[in-house]
């Protein structure tokens, strides 16, 4: 538990079950809950912004009880976070660990931001070769060889 600078006690209750998202981009946070959908989720959550971080970068966090994510889920938030970290927690504990990774390939998640795309204009599914230019991703369409970057990109949504 933290004290604040009063000296009172702040808590964030535990989750039995659940995932927590860490080291988010503070300004990255309402993308990641439009991706997972969690407006329309009546699990237990937590989120946290602007939150003081180790690297001096203002970071969010996500803590949501009874769900886990799934690889495409968490494939579409390596995109807009893609330093965030994924804990695992059951019965209490943290079980498993990691660094999201963002996938070198991207199927059918994101929409061309090329309008004259066939993707755009025919049931094609979309693919990107992912590549990190200078330090900011771009993601390399497969069909007309434009780039996307992860300022414009447009999350498929299947729900």
């Amino acid at each position: 538990m933290e004290k604040s600078n009063n000296g009172k006690e702040l808590k964030v209750s535990a989750i039995k079950e659940g995932t927590v998202l860490d080291h988010i981009p503070a300004n990255q946070l309402f993308r990641v809950i439009d991706i997972l959908h969690l407006s329309k989720c009546d699990n237990q959550m937590t989120f946290g912004t602007n939150l003081e971080c180790k690297k001096k970068k203002k970071k969010a966090i996500v803590k949501i009880a009874g769900r886990y994510f799934k690889d495409d889920e968490i494939n579409k938030i390596s995109l807009v976070a893609p330093q965030a970290k994924i804990n695992i927690i059951k019965n209490f504990e943290v079980t498993e660990k990691r660094v999201i990774e963002v996938p070198k390939e991207i199927t059918g998640m994101v929409k061309c931001m090329n309008p004259k795309c066939i993707t755009n204009h025919q049931p094609i599914t979309t693919k990107f070769e992912v590549r990190n230019l200078n330090g900011s991703l771009k993601l390399h369409c497969h069909y007309c060889e434009k780039d996307t970057d992860t300022e414009n990109l447009i999350i498929i949504s299947k729900n």
